[in-house]
């Protein structure tokens, strides 16, 4: 797990900075996060696998809890994964562009380095923190678990994460999303299900993006579904391309492929399952217990 990749740095610690809908300076914030990818060695694949195990299992446990604290609050969160370059944040941009009037809404942001997404998204009015991974390769539940408390998303809103761009490690980390989207373009290649099948195999909904693109490659879109299809039979698909229409497109004339999408997002967001509300903290509901999410404790 992540043994060449270069995320089993100790030294390169996440670097999360918070972007308020209603901020002039963004804050930042660092936090510590033991990152705890086992060394390669050779002669220790028993202690190796034992490592992996453990981070895991400690990466789970949090997500379960994250989980039932968004729960709680009827909050949404929706893990966005691909490789780089597929237009996460193109179609994140539109998305939060043309929900926003109807849904509170807030991002997270995952990158090696620089806030150039983060900044795109705050452009349209809306709350986002973005985590700088350094050497890491992927987000986990401790820093989506630091990005919440900035956050503080309120009742009944929807969460986008963002993940890093990389088509491996991220399917390995529960974020405790309560939906994960994996985006794969036209002008990736057809294949892409077959090479990388834990990744498609994670996904609630796969999108087949930059479909305007189809008229000027030599890609067949119907194959690319068929072995979407042939990896996880289970997951929703659909086709589409955030560019080139309207801004008011999410009415009754949006292009098919925004409207379903916005259809999926609303019919997911109906089946989150609300938790008793309790308490007066935290924007009218209770603070959750040391360590549900984490409180640093």
């Amino acid at each position: 797990m992540c043994e060449t990749c270069g995320c089993d740095d100790p030294t390169a610690a996440p670097r999360l900075t918070s972007f308020p809908a209603d901020a002039g300076e963004a804050g930042r914030s660092g936090h510590e996060h033991p990152h705890e990818h086992p060394l390669a060695d050779a002669d220790a694949d028993d202690r190796t696998l034992h490592l992996e195990q453990r981070v895991l299992a400690k990466n789970d446990d949090l997500a379960r809890r994250t989980r039932a604290w968004l729960a709680a609050r009827n909050v949404l969160a929706v893990n966005l994964m691909s490789s780089p370059g597929s237009g996460k944040t193109t179609l994140l941009e539109r998305t939060v562009r043309d929900l926003a009037e109807g849904w509170p809404l807030a991002v997270v942001e995952g990158d090696q380095e620089s806030a150039r997404d983060a900044e795109r998204i705050r452009a349209g009015g809306i709350p986002v923190v973005q985590i700088n991974t350094g050497r890491g390769c992927h987000l986990d539940a401790d820093m989506v678990d630091r990005a919440l408390r900035v956050l503080e998303p309120p009742v009944d809103a929807v969460v986008f994460v963002e993940n890093v761009g990389n088509l491996v490690c991220p399917a390995l980390f529960d974020l405790g999303e309560g939906a994960r989207v994996v985006l794969t373009s036209v002008t990736e290649g057809e294949d892409k299900p077959l090479k990388y099948p834990h990744m498609f195999a994670q996904a609630d909904l796969v999108l087949l993006t930059k479909c305007d693109l189809v008229p000027f490659l030599a890609v067949d879109v119907d194959r690319n579904i068929r072995l979407i299809r042939r990896v996880n039979p289970a997951a929703d698909v659909l086709t589409l391309s955030a560019l080139h229409l309207p801004a008011d497109s999410a009415g009754a004339d949006a292009e098919p492929g925004l409207s379903a999408w916005y259809a999926w997002l609303r019919a997911r967001r109906a089946r989150v399952d609300p938790r008793p509300r309790t308490g007066a903290g935290g924007r009218g509901l209770a603070r959750p217990a040391p360590g549900s999410p984490s409180t640093g404790n």
